[in-house]
């Protein structure tokens, strides 16, 4: 780890005191490292073909039953790549839907770009983790060899 001294005016300190006050965070070192990640994360945009685990999440209107129809079938379209969904209800009507999926970052903001273009989708949101896909080839207990892939997150796009 690389030590690093800044300087913050006494209302930036406070406010990085009352953010460590009310949140799991332990110090203030560790919030100024956790801000700084949240920071470069919501940076400028992300190189479009960066595989990706993304996180869409949004309000749905249930009872409008062309909407459920297109949403599922945007869903069905995108079934190599999408790992979760669910969809916990609210209301008699109204759901918050999560869709999680390992694509490209282009491919990820697609879907939430077409999903918050329909009419009864609300909020939607997406979160991106960078990853990486390694290939190894190993055995279990007393199984042949085989190749699997595992996924790793990467520190940043």
């Amino acid at each position: 780890m690389i030590r690093t001294t800044i300087t913050l005016d006494e209302e930036l300190a406070a406010e990085i005191d009352a953010h460590v006050a009310r949140s799991a965070v332990p110090n203030r070192s560790e919030a100024i490292r956790d801000l700084v990640r949240r920071g470069l994360a919501a940076g400028p945009a992300k190189p479009a073909d960066t595989l990706c685990i993304g996180v869409i999440s949004c309000a749905m209107e249930q009872t409008l039953p062309e909407l459920s129809r297109r949403v599922r079938e945007a869903r069905l379209a995108r079934h190599d790549e999408i790992r979760f969904v669910t969809s916990v209800p609210l209301n008699h009507r109204e759901t918050i839907d999560l869709i999680v999926l390992q694509a490209s970052v282009s491919r990820i903001e697609d879907l939430a770009a077409r999903l918050s273009l329909e009419r009864g989708v609300r909020h939607a949101t997406v979160g991106l983790i960078p990853i990486e896909e390694e290939v190894q080839i190993h055995a279990h207990d007393d199984e042949e060899p085989h190749s699997h892939s595992h996924l790793r997150v990467q520190q940043n796009f």
